[in-house]
């Protein structure tokens, strides 16, 4: 996001309730990119790339499609916000649906590895009018054009991007962005702006681009295709991109359907499953690492941005990958083998891992839980990412049949035990550090659940036996240590220790427990004390968390009592999708461990499980209606933050798989 493209969305929602100005939002519209480049498609049609985390490329930063009567040069009909949008399939097809003045027009949107393709089709007698403005190497000023005759190049430096049409452009030209007058003033400016009569060197000295193309059997398409000009030479670029806008709908409706990943079977909640897969995919890189969401917030003006790999939600979600797979037969094997090579590659020289890596190329990527890199203690440090990581290694160790990745895991996770044991305190307990929501530090239920998880995962795994032995003592001195985070008071495991002083509040994170002590009961057994406790622990967080908003018809669970991050004019803590979820999956979890010790309460929370996770089904109050999962929601019903998020979808699809598999549907 450019700062003029900031300073637009600020003119337009400085006063907003719900939108926080200055974003580039993606809370509607669909995604398309199941390789290395991501677009989105707003719902009137305009393209955005938000790539760059995972392909190093920056594409597209504004654009704006429309059309015209032919033969008229002023009167442009740009699409509105007012289309109906769906996928094609399982792949990353996007279609959308615009009504005009002239007639409807449908728009075909699909991303191939660095390509893109826009396809409209109308029975109108118009011409298409695009207008695209790149930003190459992440620059909008000291970019240059080239044309090409039939197609044009945008250029700062590496990055080359290139933009063609069929049939080919009418006319085109360069234009500039909005000058200084205009970023000052309090009007927001209409874009593409007119053309300048003085400016000879005007179209070559801008990302911007301006083009008509005619219709031809009521079909016209455009494409842009990024490049890095010392991998792809210019004469190859154009090749390409030639060649690709030629493709007519059932080619893209076929490259499309060669894009889709895995299989999911015949369920009633196949659709669900589907939309979770596509979105993991969108937000993959080459490596197997994801971004958390598309970054919305590039500026850090409200959050630390979104765009960059988190061990903790990476793993996680491998983890909840592996489960359903195992038990839906998705047929990720790939992404599972992909996902331990990369965290075996990143880990750092003590065993740890780094907070927040580019997913392009596992380097360490801006952030502020580093402490481990830094001089000074640790507690600017995240110790349960290290922990999701060795539970993924450890649990898809034996699956792996691969000898050198198995040694790579072996290697890893002998170097991660030793930084676990570095962070875990005498009493059992994880040392200060920074908990999973970032905003605090102290020794957290949801960190000492991580370090159960990966210790007992570690203890359960076909590893050397030294290692697993040395696991094993570490989870039972884990489980032990799990006491001293009980609140009498408010009859739950608490959000941390300060010191000897017990916060007490709600915490939805502190639901990571159930899944932690499931994995233990297969090392030994939970006793019962210790299930009572979990039992009212679930019950007592879900009463504390519940939000039921009289606005809207959305519902679910707050991140954690006294939560005031992004609130607007919102007096009260937002629902969050992540904590809704996962207070399904905990849920569900707990009953299958009730029904391991066949204690009848395990009905109840099937019950709580399944109520919870229609929150966030397809039809749920908490799913957009594109069907992505926004990481939050206002009140009045306006999702808000990261969207999609890939956390509450592995949840999701992960909640789903168990349910399956304990016959609990």
């Amino acid at each position: 996001m450019q700062l003029r493209d900031a300073l637009a969305d600020y003119k337009r929602h400085a006063e907003h309730p719900t939108r926080f100005p200055g974003e580039r939002r993606t809370t509607s519209g669909l995604f398309s990119g199941l390789g290395g480049r991501l677009v989105h498609v707003e719902r009137d049609g305009s393209l955005r790339d938000f790539g760059y985390p995972l392909s190093g490329r920056w594409g597209v930063e504004r654009s704006r499609f429309g059309v015209r009567s032919v033969g008229d040069d002023t009167g442009v009909v740009w699409f509105d916000d007012g289309a109906t949008q769906s996928y094609v399939g399982d792949g990353g097809l996007v279609v959308t649906e615009h009504e005009t003045c002239y007639g409807d027009v449908t728009q075909y949107d699909l991303t191939l590895d660095d390509a893109h393709v826009t396809r409209f089709e109308t029975d109108a007698d118009v011409e298409l009018v695009s207008f695209v403005h790149f930003h190459p190497d992440g620059r909008d000023t000291l970019v240059g054009q080239l044309l090409h005759g039939d197609a044009v190049e945008a250029y700062h430096a590496d990055e080359h991007d290139f933009l063609a049409s069929h049939p080919t452009f009418e006319h085109v030209e360069g234009r500039v962005p909005e000058q200084f007058d205009e970023l000052l003033s309090d009007a927001e400016v209409e874009l593409p702006r007119p053309l300048s009569d003085d400016r000879y060197e005007e179209g070559q000295l801008s990302g911007a681009v301006v083009a008509t193309t005619p219709f031809e059997s009521g079909a016209a398409t455009v494409g842009t295709l990024l490049t890095d000009e010392t991998e792809t030479d210019r004469d190859a670029a154009l090749d390409t991109i030639r060649s690709l806008v030629t493709l007519g709908r059932e080619a893209l409706e076929s490259r499309a359907a060669e894009q889709a990943v895995g299989s999911v079977p015949t369920h009633d909640e196949a659709g669900a499953m589907r939309d979770d897969v596509r979105v993991l995919s969108l937000l993959s890189g080459a490596l197997g690492l994801r971004i958390a969401g598309p970054d919305f917030d590039p500026y850090y003006a409200y959050s630390g941005g979104y765009g960059y790999t988190w061990f903790r939600d990476d793993a996680e979600i491998s983890q909840f990958l592996f489960e359903s797979d195992e038990k839906l037969g998705l047929g990720l094997d790939t992404w599972h083998e992909r996902s331990a090579r990369a965290y075996c590659e990143t880990q750092r020289d003590d065993g740890s891992w780094p907070h927040r890596v580019w997913p392009f190329d596992g380097s360490l990527a801006p952030g502020w839980a580093n402490a481990r890199l830094e001089s000074g203690d640790d507690a600017d440090y995240q110790a349960d990412q290290t922990g999701s990581v060795i539970a993924f290694l450890a649990t898809y160790y034996d699956d792996c049949d691969d000898p050198d990745l198995r040694a790579d895991i072996e290697e890893t996770l002998t170097l991660a035990l030793d930084s676990l044991d570095e962070t875990l305190g005498d009493d059992g307990l994880p040392i200060d550090c920074q908990n999973a929501w970032e905003n605090m530090t102290g020794r957290f239920s949801h960190t000492t659940a991580t370090f159960l998880e990966a210790y007992a995962a570690l203890a359960l795994s076909g590893l050397d036996s030294d290692l697993t032995d040395r696991a094993a003592a570490r989870a039972r001195e884990v489980y032990e240590g799990v006491d001293a985070l009980w609140s009498d008071e408010r009859d739950c495991y608490a959000l941390r220790l300060v010191g000897d002083e017990l916060d007490d509040r709600y915490d939805s994170a502190a639901l990571a427990l159930v899944s932690a002590h499931r994995t233990y009961d297969e090392l030994e057994s939970v006793d019962g004390d210790r299930l009572d406790r979990l039992v009212r622990h679930v019950e007592s967080v879900f009463d504390g968390l519940w939000h039921d908003p009289d606005e809207s018809d959305v519902k679910g669970l707050v991140r954690f009592e006294g939560d005031d991050w992004r609130m607007r004019e919102q007096s009260t803590e937002k629902i969050w999708t992540v904590s809704t979820a996962w207070g399904a999956n905990a849920a569900v979890e707990l009953a299958a461990l009730l029904a391991d010790h066949d204690d009848e309460r395990r009905s109840s929370f099937v019950d709580e499980g399944t109520s919870l996770l229609s929150l966030v089904l397809p039809d749920g109050p908490l799913c957009t209606d594109e069907g992505y999962l926004a990481e939050q929601f206002f009140d009045d019903g306006t999702p808000d933050s990261a969207t999609p998020l890939g956390w509450p979808h592995a949840l999701r699809l992960a909640t789903v798989a168990t349910l399956t598999d304990e016959g609990m549907l």
